[in-house]
């Protein structure tokens, strides 16, 4: 591919003069085609942690409507990343372009290890602080930090927002916050190994808002690969030697939380940034505003900072009510009696910077791989947090609860498998 400018004062033999044209003049612009790394249908590709802007998703002579010279500033980041782009086909393919599965296993490998620490040191805290609404505005809050920082330094740059994002994310981020809340309180109440047991329940009740929230019929044979993780849930319930309700009850409203923010989270990508980025790779013509829309750049890093920032602002009122007191009356000194001060703000930190870290990882694997790989990953993934906890703490389990948490995760993994298949089957079906 080769990107040139020609000038008013360029020349070519064979060729005349170009004159530039006035800017006051309406125009259309074309954008010459880009190469991606990777394929695009496997949800986004990935670069310096960040997702590729949109505007490389653009087909060679896209139209774009007129537009003003005030709006022609924007397009350049367009341009200069076709002319870098094209600049650098003369170059050596990077380490990152030749040996992308290995890169892809690398995202794999640090989703699970950060998350298996998260799982660890996460207890470990509960053991000696058992505070779960203070710990998961710290979760946040660090997170926060880290979000706040990296905009700073431009890694990535800050995606500006504006009022109607901002209302399609706060019941996204309502919902965020509640299922991290109850997640952390059944974390604390009980064994971790039960709780993701407990938690294998959430593709039953997104099955179940699909159906009867959404309208969308569910196939007998998803709600078929449901019946092994009602079973196993169960036996693993009946005979768990860390049982409380508190725990139980809270994982679950953890599951129908989550299920909601999945529910306003296809909601709102279909109300604004999805269907823009869909339109573009379908060569379909935009308004203006809709371009204005894809050049702020709101990649999923983004879109996440923002979701954790209004998450931790729900959730500090009802730790200050519920835990506050405690907190200041006991709390504090004897979690610094038990450990130390520095070793207290240490686990605080660091659990809370894992936290933030896995859940990003979580969302660029994602973007790097199909649905099907991504769902496979998933169960695998808690099948490592649950084995990994019961070694590192010791907990002693029942044969029942064992079978049942071996048939509940295999139960997922066979739901995942359909649901993902079928996912791809419609996807080639809309494409053909």
């Amino acid at each position: 591919m080769e990107s040139r400018v020609l000038t008013g004062t360029a020349t070519i033999s064979g060729i005349p003069r170009l004159r530039a044209r006035p800017v006051t003049e309406t125009t259309t612009c074309s954008f010459p085609a880009t190469r991606l790394i990777g394929p695009v249908s496997d949800g986004g590709n990935l670069l310096s942690w960040r997702q590729l802007r949109p505007s490389l998703l653009l087909d060679a002579s896209f139209p774009v409507s007129p537009i003003t010279p005030a709006k022609r500033e924007i397009l350049r980041p367009c341009f200069a990343a076709a002319s870098n782009d094209s600049a650098g086909e003369a170059k050596a393919v990077g380490f990152f372009d030749k040996y992308p599965a290995l890169v892809t296993g690398f995202f794999f490998f640090m989703w699970y290890f950060l998350n298996v620490i998260f799982n660890i040191l996460n207890k470990k805290i509960y053991n000696y602080f058992p505070y779960p609404y203070f710990v998961s505005v710290v979760h946040l809050l660090v997170g926060v930090v880290y979000c706040l920082v990296s905009w700073a330094v431009g890694l990535p740059k800050r995606a500006p927002i504006d009022s109607n994002l901002l209302k399609l994310l706060i019941p996204v981020a309502v919902c965020h916050a509640l299922g991290h809340v109850t997640s952390n309180v059944s974390f604390a109440a009980v064994a971790v190994s039960f709780t993701h047991t407990v938690k294998a329940l959430e593709p039953f009740f997104n099955a179940a808002a699909s159906q009867f929230i959404l309208g969308q019929p569910i196939p007998w044979t998803l709600w078929l690969s449901l019946a092994p993780v009602v079973i196993g849930v169960s036996m693993a319930s009946l005979t768990e030697l860390s049982f409380n309700w508190t725990g139980f009850i809270s994982a679950m409203i953890s599951n129908i939380s989550f299920t909601y923010r999945s529910i306003y989270s296809k909601k709102a990508m279909a109300s604004s940034l999805s269907i823009t980025i869909l339109l573009y790779a379908q060569n379909a013509s935009l308004s203006d505003d809709s371009f204005l829309l894809l050049q702020t750049d709101m990649d999923s890093t983004n879109v996440y900072a923002y979701i954790s920032i209004i998450a931790l602002f729900v959730c500090i009122p009802p730790a200050i009510i519920l835990e506050g007191p405690q907190l200041l009356k006991h709390g504090f000194d004897s979690a610094i009696q038990k450990v130390g001060l520095t070793k207290f703000i240490s686990d605080l930190f660091w659990v809370g910077m894992f936290y933030h870290l896995y859940n990003q990882l979580a969302t660029n694997t994602l973007e790097r791989v199909a649905p099907l790989t991504h769902a496979v990953g998933n169960v695998l993934k808690r099948v490592f947090v649950i084995g990994f906890s019961i070694i590192i703490f010791g907990n002693k389990i029942t044969t029942q609860t064992g079978i049942g948490t071996c048939i509940a995760i295999a139960g997922v993994a066979i739901y995942s498998l359909i649901k993902a298949r079928m996912e791809e089957e419609k996807r080639q079906m809309k494409t053909t």
